[in-house]
């Protein structure tokens, strides 16, 4: 599970980092708004802990943006406003949860869990076919189709972005733990096989080659 911090107290954001990757969470840490849509354009969260300061407006118009571009996404907000129209007010505005501060990390982590476990599904479904990320498979046609590892992402991550453009950088970045260590060739590798295992045998068209630009995920789209 991959959790997006957004909190501008340094010292708190890496303390709540630190607590849930000891339970196995994957972390990013963004201490502005700037930041935060900058890992929002290239990774996929499960999860987006939000710090809260009354009359902010800012952070209204986030929450509807993650909710607007990726729905399953949960949002939990974190703030030491203690009133009850912010509480009302974040919640109107998309957000899963609000906890107040100071934070009880035992709670924290059970809340989260507890949204994770029983907030909205990741599966992707277009048509005849059906992505499940959690369990890494790909039904098309009510038939299982073998893709996994590095292409399964790949495709995943695509289809989470239908129809916008992704860069090679920027799949490296959401997918790969160490981007700087490979070289972009293994998303071409990866594209390789997405259409070798199930573009061909399917008669299909998933992924778009966009010249100079990257990738675009295109089903439906019936190879011509």
């Amino acid at each position: 599970m991959r959790v997006l911090i957004i909190e501008n107290d340094t010292e708190l954001g890496k303390t709540l980092s630190n607590t849930l990757q000891e339970v196995a969470y994957q972390c990013d840490i963004a201490e502005n708004i700037s930041d935060a849509k900058y890992y929002l354009d290239i990774r996929n969260y499960d999860l987006v802990l939000l710090d809260w300061k009354k009359n902010a407006s800012t952070k209204l118009s986030l929450i509807a943006e993650i909710k607007k571009d990726a729905y399953k996404t949960s949002v939990i907000v974190l703030s030491h406003d203690t009133s009850k129209e912010s509480e009302i007010e974040a919640l109107k505005a998309g957000a899963d949860d609000f906890i107040r501060k100071p934070l009880d990390f035992d709670i924290l982590l059970i809340r989260i869990e507890a949204k994770l476990r029983f907030g909205a599904s990741n599966i992707i479904e277009i048509e005849d076919l059906i992505i499940n990320p959690e369990e890494e498979k790909i039904i098309y046609q009510g038939e299982e189709i073998e893709l996994k590892g590095k292409p399964f992402e790949v495709l995943t991550h695509l289809a989470m972005h239908k129809d916008q453009i992704v860069s090679k950088e920027q799949l490296l970045d959401a997918i790969w733990e160490e981007p700087e260590l490979v070289t972009p060739n293994v998303i071409e590798v990866a594209i390789n096989q997405i259409r070798q295992k199930m573009d061909k045998p399917l008669d299909i068209s998933t992924i778009e080659t966009v010249r100079r630009r990257g990738y675009r995920f295109c089903f439906p789209k019936k190879i011509t």
